[in-house]
């Protein structure tokens, strides 16, 4: 499949939205536990650098482009994320991960640039984030690097990024890195139907994200589409998906 460009008309078009997971801990997915998992049975697992799950696609060539806009306060920016599966390998806590590049631009000016690094387990299917290399632009000039962490060093952990088998009450973090990153998620539905200007997709997945270092903020959503991955973060929303070159 080619990436696949939608016409600027398309963005009116609003987003409708009708493990590792050890059996002794199934009730945290039910619901009944309501803490959040952040321990990883890491060790039972065949860790891949290429595959994929329901949700998530980790083989090289593979593109999500997401477009929409921000609003910090007053200012409001048109903004473009464009997510790439890398043909790179990096080494984080003694493992094979795969590289997957996210850069944003805000307004037609690079933003960001973040290189986050992921591998799965053949057995579950999860997919594990060891962590990412940020650089943040101003003026065509890295800035800052905030945000950066590397699982394995100052006491950082691979966080869960997707289950393998998502459940609705679901509750985990996406990154370990204390005083640093500790972005973590709650599965809330897995039969959303979603509109995008890339298309409509049933069978989606909802899923709430927060941040307990940023306890003011409020829960962002982000919805996944099975065998394509994310469809939207907040106001951003897929314009284009497939395999770079792929015809």
């Amino acid at each position: 499949m080619s990436l696949r460009p939608i016409p600027i008309m398309a963005f009116v078009v609003a987003l409708t939205c009708s493990t590792a997971w050890p059996q002794e801990d199934r009730s945290q997915a039910g619901g009944t536990d309501r803490s959040w998992r952040q321990e990883f049975d890491l060790a039972s697992c065949m860790l891949e650098t290429t595959g994929r799950n329901r949700f998530f696609v980790l083989e090289p060539g593979y593109q999500l482009v997401l477009e929409g806009r921000d609003t910090d306060g007053d200012k409001v920016s048109n903004v473009r994320v464009q997510l790439t599966v890398l043909d790179e390998i990096r080494q984080a806590a003694g493992v094979a991960t795969r590289v997957v590049e996210e850069r944003e631009w805000k307004d037609g000016e690079l933003y960001e640039v973040s290189r986050n690094y992921f591998a799965l387990c053949g057995q579950t299917g999860d997919v594990f984030y060891f962590g990412e290399d940020v650089d943040y632009y101003e003026n065509g000039r890295v800035v800052k690097h905030d945000g950066t962490w590397l699982a394995g060093t100052g006491g950082n952990r691979a966080g869960l990024a997707m289950p393998g088998t998502p459940r609705v009450g679901m509750r985990y973090y996406q990154e370990v890195a204390p005083g640093v990153a500790m972005d973590r998620a709650e599965i809330v539905s897995l039969n959303e139907t979603c509109q995008t200007p890339a298309g409509t997709f049933p069978n989606c997945m909802k899923v709430g994200e927060d941040n307990p270092l940023k306890p003011n903020e409020p829960t962002e959503y982000k919805y996944y589409a099975p065998d394509v991955g994310l469809l939207q973060d907040e106001e951003l929303r897929l314009t284009r998906y497939g395999f770079i070159g792929r015809r």
